[in-house]
């Protein structure tokens, strides 16, 4: 988790509430990686954050399918949240 605490921490205060900042991000940091230097980070992982990466790719490559085949929508729709009436 070192790798995520000291990107947070370099990029903090560019996150905001909005999903592509952490998108963009991301990108323009492996785009600057080699393949040797990803490995060289991945190698230095524990167990879990491996695990972890591989089902949080597994998880968004199988969705990625779901959406080509039509089984689910390519848009997660906002949370239905109930207002109360008194």
């Amino acid at each position: 988790m070192s790798f995520v605490n000291d990107i947070y921490e370099l990029y903090r205060d560019q996150l905001r509430d909005d999903e592509d900042d952490v998108i963009t991000i991301v990108l323009n940091l492996l785009e600057d990686q080699s393949r040797e230097h990803m490995i060289q980070l991945i190698q230095n992982m524990g167990d879990e954050e491996v695990n972890q990466m591989m089902g949080i790719y597994l998880v968004e490559m199988l969705k990625m399918k779901m959406v080509q085949d039509g089984k689910i929508s390519p848009y997660k729709p906002a949370p239905v949240i109930p207002t109360r009436i008194h």
